[in-house]
């Protein structure tokens, strides 16, 4: 994986009245942290920003951030971007922060699952392809990052399925999440009866107020009162004494 080369400026003021001017400026404020180093407060120029995330949408990056004060460069590092903070209604981001990591390290790191193809038991028998498992946590050099892992579900009938232990690792590459986790499964159509079988209980409890009605009507035109609750006998008092 390449790194994306970044320009960006220091930030020597933060709290929310900073961020304000950072925003209204067309920045986005971000933070460096990780390593052995203090963190270090940003701003990204945002139109750069999400141009390069256009292109890299569900992907992970690996950006080489110049830290720059001015014109002056302060320092440089590879960094991952680790969380995006957006605005709940107009989706905008607002804060980004960036992992900072070494190339010649190895790292964790969750990378996608994308299957490929159409199953035949989709397909032919009216199955449903059901993707249980999304990102295949892994190990390795920031540099052998796999963009996605792609599973090819072509030949799964019904009933079949993709364990992790068949997802095929390149090398230098390791997980630790256990082999025989299911991450694709084929699943047979739901049955004619199971889906007469709910109609018909979903029938019956239409019926069921319906009938009570009816019930209350006629009882009401032949003014029965309604039954009222039973009530506890009372102890019979005891005879009196014969003097």
């Amino acid at each position: 994986m390449d790194e994306l080369k970044l320009d960006v400026q220091v930030r020597k003021e933060v709290g929310k009245r900073s961020v304000k001017q950072v925003r209204s400026a067309s920045n986005v404020p971000a933070i460096v942290y990780g390593g052995k180093k203090e963190p270090t407060a940003i701003q990204v120029n945002r139109k750069i920003y999400e141009k390069i995330m256009r292109s890299y949408r569900g992907r992970n990056v690996i950006f080489h951030l110049n830290v720059m004060e001015g014109d002056s460069k302060l320092r440089d590092y590879s960094v991952l971007l680790k969380e995006e903070q957006h605005d709940p209604v107009s989706d905008e981001i607002l804060h980004i922060d960036f992992l900072r990591i070494s190339l010649t390290e190895e790292i964790e790191i969750k990378v996608a699952i994308e299957a490929k193809g159409e199953a035949i038991g989709v397909k032919a028998d009216g199955g449903s392809l059901e993707h249980l498992l999304w990102e295949l946590e892994i190990k390795c050099l920031p540099t052998n990052i796999p963009e996605k892992f792609e599973v090819d579900v072509s030949n799964l009938k019904i009933g079949d399925s993709v364990y992790v232990k068949d997802i095929k690792l390149p090398s230098g590459i390791t997980t630790k999440q256990d082999p025989e986790t299911i991450v694709i499964t084929v699943v047979p159509p739901m049955k004619e009866e199971v889906v007469a079988a709910v109609a018909e209980e979903g029938q019956a409890t239409s019926i069921e107020p319906e009938i009570i009605k009816k019930e209350k009507k006629v009882k009401e035109e032949e003014g029965a009162e309604a039954p009222k609750a039973k009530e506890a006998p009372k102890a019979k008092e005891a005879a009196p004494e014969k003097k």
